[in-house]
């Protein structure tokens, strides 16, 4: 959430900067600075009652003592006529808070000046690319068929028990599962990410906190009875960890890894990219997290996105990345860096990460400070990654390294499967 402070004293470049996320938020930013000023304005009036309130009290029970009683009377009714205007200028400021607070969490975080123009994916700018795309036989098989061939996935078992988007994995899909899993679990922790088992459930102020409510709402599962919500991501109960905390500077930067399975609704996805793996109600991911001080973020944003290259790199994989337009972003994310990998059997690319920096929007909306060198109070910058989300670099993984004996596993990842081909 954006600060009152930024909006107040900078109006022109706030509109200015939400336009290159095609965010029209004139009408809402004089409606935040009008509600402020009522607010404001409430507040003052009110610090003046309470002076005057205390200042009549302590004359009443003088007058009382010299016998002016009528004039002891005058003033009692005077500060409960002044009782009940304050009461009304309260609920007035209260009032006005709300709409403005309402008003606040519909904007989107400001996007970073390096984010380019542009609307829709395709106006990504590619900032670098990396490995070698296999040539392989006009006859190379999508993941879906493979999964079919190899016994390793049953998409149709998954839609008699659950739904379509929940795949059932089967004897070596479960072990490449768990494989790569562990693989990058492995990887955070050698990178100095502290391993967090968080639940997969989340209340309505957690998912508050990281932006994810009221904004996405509807791509949420919604457990109604509990008024608990299904995780999208174990960005959202790693980050909640520092909701309400005050951290010590010498803390900075904190960082966590976490594997969970990440549920989303995906309404509105439908046609030949929702295939197989590409898009999933339900999936595994390792996600990273980061709580760092404004002026160190994105020098932990660079060396996250690196770490997330040396994975890729790791797994063999031809990938890529991209600086994502303003068009593109998240509500929350101030720059977003996306990694695709390159699925030869459907030549397209897959995304397979997106590493973003929140700057101080999430913790805004969580109270995450932290105490400076001179014990000032200062909000804390959030971001966060995918270290990596497994069904398309599954997918990857299994069309790119097919071969006429079977699908070849990539050497960092057979200490972790026990074998080195897929028969």
């Amino acid at each position: 959430m954006l600060t009152l402070k930024v909006i107040t004293e900078n109006k022109e470049e706030v509109i200015k900067k939400l336009a290159k996320k095609h965010f029209d938020a004139a009408d809402i930013i004089e409606k935040i600075i009008e509600l402020d000023k009522i607010r404001r304005n409430s507040q003052t009036t009110l610090d003046n009652n309470l002076a005057e309130l205390n200042r009549i009290s302590k004359t009443i029970g003088q007058l009382m003592k010299e016998g002016r009683k009528a004039e002891a009377e005058e003033a009692r009714t005077h500060v409960a006529e002044m009782k009940e205007a304050s009461k009304v200028l309260d609920e007035a400021k209260s009032d006005a808070e709300k709409q403005m607070n309402d008003l606040l969490v519909l904007l989107p975080n400001l996007p970073h000046d390096s984010v380019p123009e542009g609307k829709v994916a395709e106006d990504n700018i590619i900032e670098k690319t990396g490995g070698v795309i296999p040539e392989l036989p006009a006859d190379a098989l999508p993941h879906w068929d493979l999964a079919k061939k190899y016994d390793l996935i049953d998409f149709e078992l998954g839609v008699k028990i659950a739904g379509a988007g929940f795949p059932v994995y089967k004897g070596y899909g479960c072990r490449l599962q768990r494989a790569l899993i562990n693989f990058f679990l492995d990887n955070a922790r050698e990178a100095g990410y502290l391993e967090v088992q968080p639940p997969y459930v989340v209340n309505a102020d957690s998912g508050f906190g990281t932006g994810n409510l009221p904004d996405k709402e509807g791509q949420m599962y919604h457990a109604t009875v509990d008024d608990l919500y299904l995780i999208p991501t174990a960005e959202v109960p790693v980050t909640n960890i520092y909701r309400d905390v005050i951290l010590n500077e010498a803390e900075l930067p904190i960082k966590n890894t976490a594997y969970s399975a990440c549920f989303r609704r995906e309404a509105g996805s439908y046609g030949k990219d929702v295939r197989g793996l590409n898009r999933l109600h339900q999936f595994d991911k390792v996600e990273i997290v980061r709580i760092d001080k404004p002026e160190h973020s994105y020098a932990s944003l660079q060396e996250m996105v690196n770490y997330v290259q040396t994975l890729l790199e790791k797994l063999e994989l031809p990938w890529r990345i991209l600086r994502l337009c303003g068009g593109d972003m998240s509500f929350t994310s101030a720059l977003t860096f996306d990694f695709e990998v390159y699925s030869v059997a459907q030549e397209r690319w897959l995304e397979v990460s997106s590493v973003s920096n929140f700057e101080s929007f999430q913790a805004n909306r969580l109270k995450c400070r932290y105490r400076d060198e001179n014990k000032k109070m200062q909000l804390c910058h959030t971001l966060n990654g995918s270290a990596l989300a497994l069904p398309r670099i599954l997918a990857a993984l299994l069309e790119n390294n097919q071969t006429a004996e079977g699908i070849r596993i990539p050497k960092a990842l057979v200490t972790y499967t026990g074998f080195d081909i897929i028969k």
